[in-house]
């Protein structure tokens, strides 16, 4: 499976493309933790534009993803959300876990707005390095 991951006005937006059902699955969390760890930021966006089907082991690892992110302080985001995933995920109820976006300024104007009035902190160490 493919992927890409840009940056829109600072916001990095992980892009999949294709079926992520099967073997696939690994490499989608695995690229997806790596992303989370080595990215400093408090939100991170995931564009399902391409994407085609999920199975229920892709949202266990959007849940796992949303762990993780809360570890970091970090925010995820769904953008570009077909209505066949859309109904995936309001029928597991992730729809209480993750926002979903219609489209990724409309997610970034919002994420923006949380980051400048104090929605959104990332806690800093209190003793010196």
């Amino acid at each position: 499976m493919e992927m890409t991951l840009t940056l829109q006005n600072g916001i990095p937006i992980l892009q999949p493309h294709g079926k992520i059902t099967g073997k696939s699955v690994s490499e989608f969390r695995d690229r997806l933790g790596l992303w989370i760890d080595d990215t400093n930021t408090p939100s991170l966006l995931i564009d399902f534009a391409d994407v085609q089907k999920l199975d229920s082991s892709a949202l266990g690892v959007l849940v796992n993803a949303h762990v993780l992110a809360h570890h970091h302080d970090t925010e995820i985001g769904l953008i570009n959300v077909s209505k066949r995933i859309n109904n995936l995920i309001v029928l597991t109820r992730l729809v209480r876990v993750f926002q979903c976006f219609q489209n990724a300024e409309v997610a970034i104007a919002t994420f923006t707005q949380r980051k400048f009035s104090g929605a959104i902190v990332k806690h800093l160490p209190t003793t010196p390095p």
